[in-house]
């Protein structure tokens, strides 16, 4: 597909899982930064995404939000960067990916938060518990190079971020298997080339 893409996003947000994936494919793209605050409730941006939240991106006319969407849509979108599995070795692929977007994000945001479910509330939830959570995530981890196999997939982008920031602020607490795919995951260059594009972005709108 030839249509311009574009990257709505801002540098302190979930849209640097969407940047990383963007520069794992490789296909050029724009980047728009909307603001906090008014710019991201306008109409202008509202359209885009009622939920009046970053990332989105648009493709030609297609308009896509949710960062494990979006990775998962560019996959499919760019087959040529190799991040999808063949279709009929897609369930762990879809199974990591959307587990992450789940349970994992929802168990850590709640821990976060300091809301997690006590006994009795564990069955109302669709992650049960942190622990469950977690103990589910170290032992896929540790099973393979990467969640879904030998090949680095879009799931390891989405999961990757989220193992990351656990790591660095503290909600995944240490745990030498999640440490280890996240040097695995981050030593790549298109992670590196994404952290750059937004750290600058972020120095420029502090001064």
């Amino acid at each position: 597909m030839s249509d311009t893409l574009i990257l709505y996003t801002n540098p302190v947000s979930r849209g640097r899982i969407a940047r990383w994936m963007l520069e794992e494919i490789g296909a050029p793209y724009r980047t728009e930064v909307v603001e906090f605050g008014p710019a991201m409730k306008s109409p202008a941006f509202l359209a885009i995404n009622p939920m009046g939240k970053v990332p989105a991106i648009r493709h030609g006319e297609t308009v896509v939000t949710e960062c494990a969407a979006i990775c998962a849509y560019l996959a499919d979108a760019f087959p040529e960067a190799g991040l999808a599995p063949p279709l009929a070795e897609r369930g762990p692929y879809y199974r990591w990916l959307f587990f992450a977007a789940g349970p994992l994000e929802a168990a850590m945001t709640d821990r976060d938060l300091g809301m997690e479910p006590n006994v009795d509330q564990q069955g109302r939830v669709g992650y049960g518990s942190i622990e469950a959570v977690l103990d589910t995530l170290e032992i896929a981890v540790s099973e393979h190079e990467y969640i879904a196999g030998p090949q680095f997939t879009a799931a390891d982008v989405y999961l990757g971020a989220h193992i990351g920031w656990g790591l660095k602020y503290g909600g995944l607490g240490p745990c030498p298997a999640f440490a280890d795919y996240w040097a695995r995951v981050s030593s790549r260059p298109a992670y590196r080339r994404a952290s750059e594009l937004d750290d600058q972005a972020k120095n420029k709108a502090h001064r």
